[in-house]
């Protein structure tokens, strides 16, 4: 007699098919693409992030007026320093002439919202929706002719190139005076004014201060939302292939030129709209301020924040829009040195030297940034109490 056994049937693994979920109390693993590429990919990134946007609006009741405008132009500064990242960072393109782009945006606002009738050019068009996308795409105009000829460089002689272009803007908006002003005398900026509310005033929404800055904050928030879902679409993955390798790039058939065309054009986009927006703080604009410092005040936002980080370049700018107030308060605490320009030392001059510094430092110890730091923090209270 042949005994008979029932055999267990095996168990199918749990294999999600069309939809995916999220294996609880596992927050990293990722069952499908989506996941993988979200925006905010981990509920703690989301409640964490979702924190800091209220505590940045909150702070508009919660700060006096001087703050305000202080982190108001850090804000105008994130912008530029996130266009800078996409081109520099992402993209792998050096660039030294951000500030070229920031003074066609300021000088173009500035020209599209002046009086008509006025000592300079002018075309009375006040509203921000309309010269803040001109201001951006006249930049991005600019930047677009350029990259062609950038497009053929790489490295050092690339850097070279930009930075000419701090210096040839630099004499150009000083001589053309219909526009600019002339050096010493200068021009008022952009007027912001939204729907026939002019927003650099005290009005119902509160003082000049609190609506700039809460106008300034919504917008890098529109400007970052921007610049990580270009980091995470094919265009970006584009970019990150021509910044590794860009020899195996064009093998895999990345077109070099027209993504680096396209990396400059969007930077410029972004810087333009920073110079648009940065003056309108302080309500007057001046060729001088266009020069080769603010350059490398971009430069060491990007390089202290954390290369190809968005939000390192925000990190980098407010760090760096923090730190000129410390610096500027140097002559009543160091005797020796001077708030006057013709004077040696002087406080400018000790900003130079510390931008310098910051950045060697930051490329020697930590390349990442201030984001890499805060990697470095996250990732030990994660393994706390252990050591790897």
């Amino acid at each position: 007699m042949t005994e008979t056994r029932e055999e267990a049937a095996p168990v199918a693994p749990d294999i999600p098919t069309g939809r995916s979920r999220r294996v609880r109390g596992r927050p990293l693993l990722y069952t499908s693409y989506a996941q993988d590429m979200a925006l905010l990919d981990t509920p703690a990134k989301r409640l964490w992030t979702l924190l800091l946007v209220a505590l940045a609006f909150g702070l508009s009741v919660l700060l006096q007026d001087r703050s305000l405008e202080v982190l108001a132009g850090a804000y105008v500064l994130a912008i530029g320093a996130i266009g800078l990242n996409i081109v520099t960072g992402y993209a792998g393109q050096v660039s030294l002439g951000h500030a070229f782009f920031v003074a066609i945006g300021a000088y173009t606002a500035a020209a599209l919202s002046g009086p008509v009738d006025g000592e300079n050019i002018g075309f009375g068009i006040a509203e921000v929706w309309l010269w803040l996308p001109a201001a951006g795409l006249v930049a991005a105009a600019a930047g677009v002719l350029v990259a062609p000829l950038a497009g053929r460089l790489r490295g050092l002689y690339l850097a070279v190139v930009t930075l000419g272009l701090v210096f040839l803007g630099e004499h150009v908006f000083k001589e053309w005076k219909e526009l600019t002003g002339g050096p010493g005398v200068g021009r008022e900026a952009a007027v912001p004014e939204l729907f026939g509310v002019r927003l650099d005033q005290d009005g119902p929404f509160g003082t000049k201060e609190q609506v700039l800055y809460t106008l300034m904050l919504a917008l890098l928030i529109v400007f970052a939302v921007a610049a990580r879902n270009l980091a995470r679409s094919r265009v970006g993955r584009a970019f990150a292939a021509i910044r590794d390798r860009d020899i195996a790039a064009a093998v895999i058939g990345v077109p070099l030129t027209r993504y680096k065309v396209l990396a400059f054009g969007i930077s410029s986009f972004y810087a333009g709209c920073a110079g648009g927006l940065l003056y309108t703080i302080s309500g007057y604009v001046e060729p001088g301020s266009f020069n080769l410092l603010l350059s490398v005040q971009f430069i060491a936002m990007v390089l202290i924040g954390g290369v190809a980080t968005v939000s390192g370049a925000i990190a980098g700018a407010l760090f760096i829009s923090l730190l000129q107030p410390v610096t500027r308060s140097l002559p009543a605490l160091v005797p020796f040195i001077s708030g006057d320009t013709t004077q040696t030392p002087n406080v400018f001059q000790v900003e130079t030297v510390l931008y310098g510094l910051l950045i060697v430092l930051f490329l020697i110890f930590e390349p990442r940034g201030l984001f890499g730091l805060w990697i470095r923090v996250r990732n030990y209270w994660k393994s706390w109490p252990f050591s790897y």
